[in-house]
């Protein structure tokens, strides 16, 4: 992963990782909202009805922007049909591999893989390699040294983070890795969280994929069009801003090293145009406490735990108004972070909270 100087060494193999494992933060015990059992239980129970209706509309939408796309093509018109095209491929299929990769979204286990394995394909993204570094994620979630997902480091990489609006620098890190793959290479941080049964399993993905992209790539220049580029892989660069816009909010300008996502996660409301292309995502507190309720229930879960963390966030609108001071303030001091409050009442927070901040 492209990375500038930090204060803090965020790398899986570096001191933050045994200081983490030292101070007991690793593979720690984190804070949960209580619930009845017995009405945790139905929330997670599993169902295929609404994740086979909602992918329906997502691939059908698709299939049909897809193809008015190629109808239109050589018009402007075909301008703002790709621009929805772009942000159903590769936005609203990172709620799809997320939510399937927990084996959540359908009851039916080969459904949720099947569809696993469609959205990391659309994404550039070793199925196997990011089930693991997702797992690493919800075991240690912005622990410093273990999570290998944060996105937010400190102080923040600004130019990183702007480029990646248009995925300027996730696309050739992504097609690199993915070529690192196909050798069967992987690095000292993912040897560190893929296990060595699984590795084999990198390079056949990775092979596919960079196979099927670069086929497409192949059309492109032998019928000297940009259609085939535009539809498969390009709408990783066209189509990424609203994930960026959306996804950016889960963590970003919280707290470091504590074991209660209320104080590192955020919950953000949104329309239900928002909420269908985020699969729920939004409920971000939630879905960290208790990963294993399915993303259509994440709003009943909502309701039950709310009293016990910080009032949700408003809007992305209103997330963003909060991240934008802290993540500027951050260049010049890398301590500071947004508190969360908790309301009063509240379930005390984990042992560790707070533990490594000043």
């Amino acid at each position: 992963m492209l990375r500038f100087a930090t204060n803090r060494d965020y790398s899986l193999v570096g001191p933050e990782a045994a200081k983490a494992i030292e101070t007991g933060l690793a593979n720690g015990e984190w804070y949960k909202s209580p619930i009845p059992r017995k009405r945790l239980k139905e929330l997670m129970a599993r169902s295929d009805g609404p994740a086979l209706r909602d992918t329906a509309i997502w691939l059908g939408l698709i299939l049909a922007f897809g193809g008015l796309g190629i109808w239109l093509w050589g018009t402007w018109w075909a301008v703002p049909v790709f621009a929805v095209y772009g942000v159903l491929y590769a936005s609203a299929a990172d709620s799809r591999w997320h939510e399937c990769g927990h084996r959540t979204a359908f009851r039916t286990v080969w459904i949720n893989d099947a569809v696993y394995a469609l959205a990391s394909f659309l994404l550039l993204r070793s199925p196997t390699a990011w089930r693991w570094s997702h797992t690493r994620h919800h075991t240690d979630t912005i622990i410093v040294g273990r999570d290998p997902e944060i996105a937010g480091m400190r102080p923040p990489q600004l130019i990183i983070m702007v480029l990646n609006i248009f995925g300027l620098v996730n696309v050739p890190q992504s097609l690199a890795t993915l070529a690192r793959y196909s050798v069967g290479r992987l690095n000292a941080e993912e040897l560190d969280y893929v296990p060595q049964m699984e590795r084999w399993r990198v390079q056949v993905e990775a092979i596919v994929i960079l196979a099927i992209h670069l086929g497409a790539l192949a059309v492109a220049v032998a019928t000297s069009s940009l259609l085939p580029v535009v539809l498969i892989g390009g709408p990783n660069i066209y189509g990424i801003w609203f994930l960026w816009w959306v996804g950016n909010t889960q963590h970003l300008g919280l707290a470091e090293d504590v074991l209660d996502h209320r104080l590192d996660a955020r919950t953000v409301y949104m329309n239900p145009v928002f909420r269908f292309l985020y699969w729920n995502m939004n409920y971000h507190v939630e879905h960290h406490m208790y990963p294993m309720v399915p993303y259509h229930a994440l709003k009943a879960l909502h309701e039950e735990v709310k009293a016990d963390c910080p009032p949700a966030t408003p809007s992305v609108m209103a997330a963003w108004r909060e991240i934008l001071p802290t993540i500027l303030r951050q260049l010049n001091d890398p301590t500071h972070f947004i508190r969360k409050q908790l309301p009063a009442g509240a379930g005390q927070l984990a042992e560790r909270a707070g533990a490594h901040h000043g």
